[in-house]
């Protein structure tokens, strides 16, 4: 008969400390991230909206919030986290016509998920402060 208190060595789960942190994991990271601040970046352009239905003295006030530096570096945060969730869904909905599974084209997508957000949100904010 087996002895039960003896303990064995048991086989541990792989856990993060052992993994090499690869891009897609850092993205994968990163997608979920920008999705949570999206709510909040929901709540400012709500506050938008509801200061310019109060009216001129409200809505003036939230202007001058946002046209504060921190308000704009907020703002810029914002625009990168919603082009870089839109940059990751359409990296999805690759995978899911059944492509880009490759540990090539995984790296690749990844990397244009990231650079390509970079790129749109300077593009974006070049865009605004020159129609501004």
């Amino acid at each position: 008969m087996a002895d039960s208190k003896l303990e064995r060595a048991r086989p541990l789960s792989p856990h993060l400390q052992i993994y090499k942190p690869a891009m897609t994991m850092v993205m994968s990271v990163f997608h979920r991230l920008t999705g949570v601040a999206l709510y909040g970046g929901t709540l400012f352009l709500a506050a938008w909206l509801i200061a310019a239905a109060m009216g001129k003295a409200p809505f003036d006030a939230v202007q001058w919030v946002y046209g504060s530096l921190l308000g704009r570096l907020i703002l810029l945060g914002f625009s990168w986290a919603l082009l870089h969730h839109m940059l990751g869904g359409i990296r999805h909905l690759i995978w899911d016509t059944g492509r880009g599974y490759g540990a090539s084209e995984r790296a690749m997508l990844a990397r244009l998920t990231l650079i390509g957000s970079l790129a749109l949100t300077v593009l974006v904010w070049v865009a605004a402060y020159t129609m501004r």
